[in-house]
C-alpha cells in the first residue's frame, strides 16, 4: 500500500532586484526551474505546462522514489503573479502554488506558497517514519531554490 505526503511552503524573501525582473526569471518556467536543485529533467508539454522529473530521493543508503509530476502555468505581468495548477494523471504527485512579487522602496518582496501531495510507494505503517523525511527533504531543495534565485537576483 501507499500512502499521501503533503507538503506545504510558504516563504519570503526581499532582493534589491526591480519587479520587472524578478517576474521575468520566474515567469520563465524553465529558466527558474535552473535554480531548482535535484531536477533531472523538465520536459515541456506544450501550452505552458511542464513534466518535472526529479532526482529519486535517498535518505542514508536507500533509495525511496522518484518524484514526477506536472504543472500549468500562468503569469500575469500586470499583477505580477505566477501561478501554477496541477495536471492530473502525470507522475505521483500533485503540485500548485504561486509567485507574488510586490514593490518595495528598495527593490522587491517575493513570495512564495505552493503546496504539494505526493503518493509514496511504501507501505502505511511506515508512514510516520518516512512522510518527516519527506517534508524534510522537499523544504529542503526549496529552501536551496531560494538561495539559489536571491544569488541570482543579487547579480
Amino acid at each position: 500500500m501507499s500512502f499521501s505526503v503533503a507538503i506545504n511552503i510558504q516563504r519570503e524573501f526581499e532582493t534589491s532586484s526591480s519587479p520587472d525582473k524578478v517576474f521575468k526569471l520566474l515567469a520563465d518556467v524553465p529558466r527558474s526551474a535552473s535554480h531548482f536543485p535535484k531536477v533531472d529533467q523538465l520536459v515541456d508539454l506544450g501550452d505552458n505546462t511542464y513534466r518535472w522529473e526529479m532526482e529519486k530521493i535517498g535518505i542514508g543508503g536507500y533509495t525511496l522514489q522518484q518524484t514526477i509530476y506536472a504543472s500549468r502555468y500562468s503569469a500575469d505581468a500586470a499583477s505580477r503573479k505566477v501561478s501554477w495548477t496541477p495536471v492530473q494523471g502525470v507522475g505521483n504527485a500533485i503540485v500548485s502554488g504561486e509567485w507574488t512579487i510586490t514593490q518595495k522602496a528598495e527593490g522587491t518582496k517575493v513570495a512564495l506558497n505552493t503546496k504539494g501531495d505526493l503518493t509514496v510507494d511504501f507501505p502505511s505503517f511506515l508512514e510516520f517514519i518516512i512522510s518527516p523525511l519527506v517534508v524534510m527533504e522537499f523544504t529542503g531543495m526549496i529552501e536551496r531554490y531560494l538561495a539559489n534565485l536571491q544569488e541570482t537576483f543579487s547579480k
